[in-house]
């Protein structure tokens, strides 16, 4: 045992504020390496919605097309729910693409197993390969459409008043 074992000042380490402020900048400069070398989560998800929004649509028309046959008394206004969010979606495709393109990002479909299917997305002279499920694109669209139908419902309130 030595003297300075029990000296409490001794457990503590001692840095020049020159080596912090290096230290800081290498963390910063790793932090800025990885931004440009990963697909943040933000861009991920504009690639999952990207993904998921010509699902909705094809639901979506099929959907306008078995009320066109149908005999509903309510016909016009199914027809017009539809064609709004119908329309909301291809509003959000294009804003998504725009957005993607601006920052380099092309999605293009691979392969698809079982339950599994596989996206490449190439971005910032990177490739990534991403992949979604079945059950959590039912989900997404699920929740899509839920927020889709909300929006049109607060659009009728607004317009009701």
């Amino acid at each position: 045992m030595s003297k300075l074992d029990g000296n409490e000042r001794w457990k503590t380490k001692m840095l020049m504020s020159e080596h912090v402020d290096q230290y800081e900048q290498q963390e910063k400069g790793e932090k800025e390496t990885d931004s440009r070398t990963m697909l943040t989560n933000a861009e991920r998800t504009m690639v999952r919605d990207l993904i998921l929004l010509p699902y909705i649509d094809t639901m979506v028309s099929k959907s306008i097309e078995e009320i066109e046959r149908s005999g509903n008394m309510l016909i016009k206004m199914y027809l017009m729910a539809g064609r709004y969010i119908q329309n909301r979606v291809m509003q959000d495709t294009y804003r998504l693409q725009k957005e993607l393109r601006q920052r380099n990002i092309r999605v293009l479909a691979d392969e698809q197993e079982d339950f599994l299917m596989y996206y490449k997305i190439y971005f910032r002279g990177y490739q990534e390969r991403f992949g979604l499920t079945r059950d959590i694109m039912r989900t997404e669209i699920s929740l899509k459409l839920t927020r889709y139908t909300a929006e049109l419902g607060a659009v009728l309130k607004e317009h009701l008043k």
